[in-house]
This record gives C-alpha cells, structure tokens and sequence, in this order.
C-alpha cells in the first residue's frame, strides 16, 4: 500500500471529570478529508458517565486518502466500543484477553502487518489512533464508545471538554446529560476558547435533579472571522458539580437488580492529625524543582489547623529531622517551620530508606510518649523526584522495611516528582501502608499541584469506616472497608442484590469521630429507587451493573499491586473475566481492530499502565497507545532530540513539520553603531524624551468632575489593600514592589460565589472549595458560575464581573513599567462601606480649582486628606498593549 504523509484535518478532546476523547483525522491533500459531522453524546448517571463520539468524514479527492481516528481518554476511563462503517460494512474492535490478542498481533507483525505499539505516561490521559484509507467521495462514520464514574475531587465532580477540530465542521454538536437523582446543588461552565458569539451557541438547562449542556456553533460561529475559513474551537469547555447531601451523608440508589451507595457526609469535624513531611533535597531536586518544593510546603504548612501535629524530614545521602519530635501548629511554630523551609536546598544523594523510617519513629516516638491526641490521624507524606542511591537501594527491601515499620499504624502518603522516579516503587508502597501515590508533574504549576494534593488529605473526618448490608438481602459487594474518609471526597459502594432481597434495602455506616464512635443508618425502597432510572433520556440501560463491574475491575486492579503471587493471580483472574464479560479495555484486555481487506487485517490496543519512570514521549502530558498503519513510513517512535534543536514550520491544518536546522546569528543592536557614529562626529545627541508610563491604576469616577484618575505608587511597599467593599463582599489586596515599580501579584476575594482569583506574572490561580486551577495570562477564558463570570481574552484582559456589581479586572502589561495592572468598571454599584488605597476616591472626595498660576495642577480632598493632583500624559492599559496616550488627572501615593 502508498503510504501518505498525513495532515491534521481535526482533533477533538473530550473529558468527563478526568473522561476524555479525542479524535483527530489526517489528510495529505490540502485537507480532502472533509469532516461533515462531529457528535458527542454523554449521559452522566449517578456519577457514572457513557460516552458515545460519532464522526463522519468523506474523502473529497481524487485519489485514496488516509484518514486517521486518534483518542485520548483519562487513564481510569474503559475503552467498551469502536467501530468502523465504510461502504455500509461495519468494522467492529473486538475485545479479547492480552495473551490471545497479542499472539494476533505478533503474527502479524511477522507478516508485516502491522504497526507497534506506544506507550507513554502521561497526566491525565492515554491515547491511540486508528487510520485507514478512504477512497474518493467514500465515506467513513467512526464511533467510539467508553465510560468511567467520575470521582468527587475536593467537593466536585468535573466534565473537561477540550475542543481541537482544526477545520469548520458542518454539523459540530455536544451534548451532555446529567442526572442525579439526589439533586443538583450547583452547576458552573468554563471554557478557553469561548467568545461572546460562541456563547450564544451553548444551552444549558437545569431542574433540580437534571441537566442538559448542549453546544451547537453554526459554520459563521466557529469562523476567526468572516475573512478566515481557519476555527476558532481550540481549548477547553469544563463543567463542573456537585449533588446536595442528606443528614445520612448518604445516598442508595437501586436499578436493574443492582445498587450503589454514595457516602459523604456534611457538618463533620475534622479529626486532629500528626503529619510529617518526608522532603527530598537531593541533587537532582535542585533548581526549579526544589523552588516550587519550598513554595509549596510553606504555603501547606500555613494551611495546617490548629489541631495538628508536625515535623519535616529532609533527606538526601543523609536523613535530618527539623525538631527532635511532633511540634504543635502553633502560629509561632509554623513560621520557624516556613523559615526552615526557605532555606532548604537540593544536593547529595538519595536515601529513601532512612528518611522513610526516621519519620516512622518520630510518629512511634510520640505514641510511646502519649504525645499523640487521641483517635488522632497520623500521616506520612514523602516527596521525592528519583530512585534511591544512598544506602539501603533494593526498592523491594525498602517497600518491606517501611511496610513492617509502619505495621499498619499509619497512612503514607507518596509524590513522585517528574520521571526519575519509579512510580511503581511509590505506589506499591503507599499502598501497602493505607495511602496512595501521585505524579507531581514538572510544570509552572508543579507547586500548585503539591497544595492540591495536601488539600485532599488535610481533613480527615472519619476513621475506620464499614458498610454493613443485610446478608440476605445483597452479594457480590466491592471494597465496604475504608481506612480514612476526607472532606470533600466520596466513598462509593457497590453491590448486586439477591433474587428474594426486601423489599426495602437498609444499610449502616460505623465510622470513628475525633471523640467518638457514630453510625449512619439509611434506607432505600427498592421499587421508588427503580422507577427513578425509567427515563431513556438521561439512562443507559443496566448502567448501575456497568458501573459495579468498572468499580470492581478498578479495586481489584489496586490490589494487584501490593498483593502477593499467589495473590495477584487470583485478582487478576477475576478482573479478567469482568473485563471480557462487559467489554472493557483493561491492563488485563486488549482490543483487536480489524479493517477492509487489502488494508492491514488487525491491530491492537492495551491500555498502558503507569509504572516507568524515564519515557521518551511523557512531556507531552499524554500517555498512549496506538493502531498505526504498517505502510507509514513516517517514525511514531521518536528518541531524545540531539544538541541541535530545529526549527519547525507547521501548516495550520497539517502535521506535517518541516526540520531546519538555522544557524545561531549575533546581531549588534542599530543604537551601537549610532552610538559610534556620534562619538566620530563628535555630535551631542540629546537623551531621548521620557517614555510616557501606564499607571499603577485607572479609576473611573461616576459621578465626580473628574471621569476618571490616574494613581501612582511610588511609596508602598509589600502587601497593600486595595479595595475593600464588605457591601460586595469583594476585598482586593497586592503586593507592591517599589523599585520595579510593579505588582508582583494582585489578589481578589470574594463572599459570594466564595472563590479566590490570584494573579501573579507568571499565571492566574482560580481557587474554589480548596481547588486551584492555573491559567497563563493571555489563554481564552469564559466561565459562568451563580453569581460571577470570569472571563479573558488573547490581549490578556482577565474580567471579573456579575450583575448590579462593580467589575474587576487584571492585565498582564507588558508595555513600559511591565507588570499587573488594575481596572474598575461600573464602580457606580460601590457600596457606601468601601475603603482601602483606591477605594478611598469613591468617599468623601473633593476636587479644588485647577491652580491660578498652573492650570495642570490641583487638589483634590480624600476624606479630609490633601493630595496633589497634575495633569499628565498617561498610557491608558485597559484595552492592553501597546495602550494609547490620554491626559490624565495624576495622584501618587
């Protein structure tokens, strides 16, 4: 067969709370594979989201074409369908067990059949492409079926849609349905790529239980502009929400002859905990890596109660504890600790082993001594970016000497920082000890990640908690045992029910408080729970038991890690036999693609697993696994580049990349040889004028003689409160830097939707129920949510704004005096309580006379202060670079 260099035509990206798709086609001539239809249908039941992406292309050349079906999906998502329609005959991938699949496979490999496989690790997400050649005016239809349940994520479930057609796409629709039948108690969208006019293309519609997000951009909608036939659909759509929760803390639902039960109650105390934190500071933690560690730590160990118990355990060849034993979080405890934590620094070895126990005898320590409070929670988190090479090495002695010192007395916690890292050694081991491990990815937001995960675990509710159902009345029930529940996560049970179960299923909930011991106790009547499922809109049928059967598969996956031989055998049987039973692609299962004759006659898919540690493709975020057309002769497999970087040229539609190697060039600034010139001629040259400078802030004054005033710090220094309206519930604090002139960050708080928006140079950080989301300044944002709706454009104008309230908004500079900047609009809606550095000119204030001998001064009154007030010229910022010059009141403070 001809190989054809492929060109993209379209990719789309589809997650649902971490659920995932892409599809992307490829073309070689000038976009011929024309994609006429795109559909994206997911039904979120109860948590559990089914997954049906349906693309049709037609081949509008003249000769054969390949099209390419490429997926991304979240790693804990099943693969349950593809399929293939060409010439009205269908192609269907055919799941089997990995052995037989494989043998399939390695046959044709040797006839020369077919490609090989990629695997990567990734962030979030797997991938894998199908291709296949289409003949002119032929048409392909390609669908993808996949389903996962979505986890509850510091107190939301989450949607991620991330939309990359590449081309304008005639008929372009998604639909997400979501049903919970405890009721949903809030709902919020979020986009980067959405403008004013997408907008008008999303619907969405709500009732106390149900929801329906639908968007449908007509051809004009996804235009750049009516001039460009290029999209403008390139980013992420989120939807975020969470269900309403009942006195139980918990919800039974029953359908088809099967039940789940959601636990997360509301209203508890946090358990007190004794935590140590476990850093590596080794060598290769030095520069960035060890800068976000410090940046991270000192903002957690600010975020641990009052309550708490701590120490920090550094290591790198050697092991060295902070204190000799568990300090209280007192205030003054806590800054000795932040200033122990600025001044760690990266070098050495790494010594896995002794750290590890030296923080087991610090919590054992204080148990002997009757330190720990009791029925407190004892943690260990360990920080680490590579292997060990200092002392006890064999990551097998080190999992069996942390496993029978910890003798299951305590939860370990395991970040494994990058690559170098195995993370198979971390995660067996957290597992083993009660905890679980993490990727720490190294990005600018690699701190961020690090808080995000401390959130997750840094309130404990509940310990010791058991599920107990009727014998009679339920079989075949997942894990019921659970060592720890933290706020804003959720423990889910699920079960089948027997032939003669009652009529009424009841259940009880046994758990440890700080104090004391409590039981949940709830009932569910079978036959109302049924009927609440009868809606062929919102449900899949027998979704419930898909749902046991993923569940189940994932559990036993989990314990596969830690168990023994013997053990992992008898796991791996069972969720074998589930996978094949109800189609999912698993590490145990593979699915066997098959395609018209005279194309290549199979190829297989496996998931990947995350246990490497140095993978050639992982800075991609992605990890993969690919069909591939064996006449393409085009290398999938790419090895560490060389010292030569090339340049890449790269069509807006294609993937196809030209490689050019260019030259490095010094070139001398003009102003060197002017400067030379002068100096030759002996000429004065005068110094050029003063560059016309954009304020600290523009202040818009309704109603005042003057519309609006420019200020000016030139004295603050350090953090300073900005604006401050309690009649809003909106503060806004910065942090000045008085040589550069400049805020380092800028931070707006508000009451109503709580949520915290903090701006640093670098990116903006959304926080919201304890989560942070980062952005970079200048990414498309659209985000709607009761109350407020956050937007920013490619200029890198980030609004703040909801009806009958002010609008904040922050821009990234980059004009002269580079740096944030603050704008106000519809100040008129300031309440008669506001106060702070600017907001003070909208109390009290009144403006004097242009002075007599200097029209271009005067004074103006702020709550009984004098402040001298000159007419200048400014850069007005508010519309972003290059600005334009205006004649500005000026005020400095």
């Amino acid at each position: 067969m001809k190989t054809l260099s492929p060109t993209g035509a379209y990719g789309l990206l589809l997650v649902l709370p971490l659920l995932l798709a892409v599809l992307q086609s490829t073309t070689a001539h000038k976009n011929d594979i024309n994609i006429y239809s795109l559909t994206v249908d997911s039904k979120v039941s109860s948590r559990f989201a089914h997954t049906v992406v349906t693309s049709r292309v037609v081949n509008k050349g003249s000769a054969v074409q390949e099209a390419t079906f490429q997926m991304e999906l979240p790693k804990k998502a099943f693969i349950t369908n593809f399929s293939m329609i060409i010439d009205g005959v269908t192609y269907p991938g055919n799941i089997k067990e990995k052995a037989a699949a494989q043998e399939q496979y390695s046959a044709a490999v040797a006839r020369g059949e077919s490609a090989g496989l990629v695997r990567a690790t990734g962030r979030k997400t797997e991938q894998f492409q199908v291709a296949v050649s289409v003949a002119p005016a032929a048409k392909v239809t390609f669908e993808l079926v996949y389903e996962e349940l979505l986890a509850r994520h510091l107190g939301v479930y989450e949607l991620l849609l991330k939309i990359q057609p590449q081309q304008l796409v005639k008929h372009l629709q998604m639909d997400i349905h979501i049903f919970e039948p405890q009721g949903i108690s809030f709902l919020e969208t979020e986009s980067t790529f959405m403008t004013n006019e997408l907008a008008e293309a999303l619907t969405i519609s709500q009732n106390k239980t149900k929801a329906h997000i639908r968007f449908k951009p007509t051809l004009s909608q996804q235009q750049k502009s009516p001039e460009q036939q290029e999209t403008v659909l390139d980013g992420n759509f989120i939807v975020r929400y969470d269900v309403n929760r009942t006195v139980t803390g918990g919800s039974i639902q029953i359908e088809n002859g099967y039940f789940v039960h959601y636990f997360a109650p509301e209203g508890l105390s946090a358990i007190p905990k004794n935590v140590v934190f476990v850093i590596d500071t080794s060598g290769s933690m030095r520069g960035r890596k060890i800068q976000q560690t410090r940046e991270a730590l000192i903002k957690i160990l600010g975020d641990l109660g009052s309550r708490d118990q701590f120490n920090l355990v550094s290591f790198s060849g050697e092991a060295t504890q902070w204190k000799k034993g568990l300090l209280p979080a007192s205030a003054e405890n806590v800054e000795e600790a932040k200033s122990y934590a600025a001044e760690i620094h990266a070098q050495g070895g790494t010594n896995i082993n002794d750290a590890m126990l030296m923080a087991v005898q610090l919590l054992e320590r204080a148990n002997r001594e009757e330190l720990l409070p009791a029925r407190s929670v004892t943690l260990i988190i360990l920080l680490t970016d590579g292997d060990p090479t200092v002392g006890e090495t064999n990551p097998s002695k080190i999992q069996k000497n942390v496993r029978e010192a910890i003798d299951g007395q305590h939860s370990l916690f395991c970040l494994g920082f990058g690559f170098d890292v195995s993370y198979a050694f971390l995660e067996k081991m957290a597992l083993e000890n009660g905890g679980l491990a993490r990727r720490i990815y190294e990005d600018s937001d690699s701190a961020l990640q690090l808080e995000d995960f401390y959130q997750e675990v840094a309130n404990p509710l509940l310990r010791l908690v058991a599920f107990e159902y009727p014998s009679n009345a339920v079989e075949a029930v997942t894990q019921d045992n659970f060592r720890l529940f933290f706020k804003g996560s959720e423990l889910v049970v699920a079960g089948k029910l027997r032939d003669q179960s009652p009529d009424v299923l009841s259940a009880k909930v046994r758990g440890q408080l700080h104090m004391e011991n409590v039981t949940f106790v709830m009932e569910s009547r079978v036959a109302e729970q049924e009927a609440e499922f009868l809606s062929p809109k919102y449900i899949f049928h027998s979704f419930m038991e898909r749902l046991w059967a993923y569940l189940t598969i994932q559990q036993l996956l989990a314990q596969t890690v830690s168990a023994s031989d013997a053990e992992k055998k008898a796991l791996e049987a069972r969720a074998l036999s589930l996978s094949l039973n109800y189609s999912f692609v698993t590490p145990l299962t593979s699915m066997v693609i098959t395609k018209p004759e005279g194309q290549e006659q199979s190829q297989v898919a496996e998931k990947p697993v995350e246990n490497g540690n140095r993978q050639g493709n992982t800075h991609s975020g992605h990890s993969s696994f690919q069909f591939h057309s064996v006449g393409d002769r085009t290398s999938r497999l790419t090895g560490p580049p060389g010292p030569l970087q090339p340049t890449r040229f790269s069509h807006p539609f294609s993937r196809i990349t030209l490689d050019r190697v260019l030259p490095e060039v010094l070139s001398v600034p003009d102003e060197t040889s002017h400067d030379m010139d002068s100096r030759i001629i002996g000429a004065t040259i005068p110094p050029p004028p003063a560059r016309i400078q954009a304020p600290s802030v523009i202040l818009p004054l309704p109603g005042q003689s003057v519309d609006q005033l420019c200020v000016d710090l030139k004295h603050s220094q350090g953090p300073v409160k900005l604006l401050s309206d309690p009649g809003q519930g909106v503060e806004v604090t910065g942090h000045y830097e008085r040589e550069k002139a400049r805020f380092s960050w800028i931070e707006v708080t508000f009451k109503h939707p709580p949520l915290q928006v903090r701006a640093s140079l670098e990116h903006i950080v959304v926080i919201r129920n304890r989560q942070s989301s980062a952005y970079k300044w200048k990414e498309t944002l659209y985000s709607v949510m009761p109350g407020l709706k956050i937007t920013m454009d490619k200029a890198g104008l980030l609004l703040l704004s909801s009806p009958n309230r002010v609008t904040i908004g922050l821009l990234s500079w980059d004009g002269p005096g580079k740096g944030l900047r603050l704008l106000l609009r519809d100040t008129d809606h300031f309440s008669s309580q506001i106060s702070g550095t600017f907001g003070q000119f909208y109390q009290d204030v009144v403006w004097g006379p242009p002075a007599a001998a200097d029209d271009s001064k005067r004074t103006v009154t702020v709550q009984g202060h004098d402040h001298s007030a000159t007419r200048e010229l400014k850069l007005d910022y508010q519309e972003g670079s290059p600005g334009k010059e205006i004649s500005c009141w000026t005020v400095v403070l």
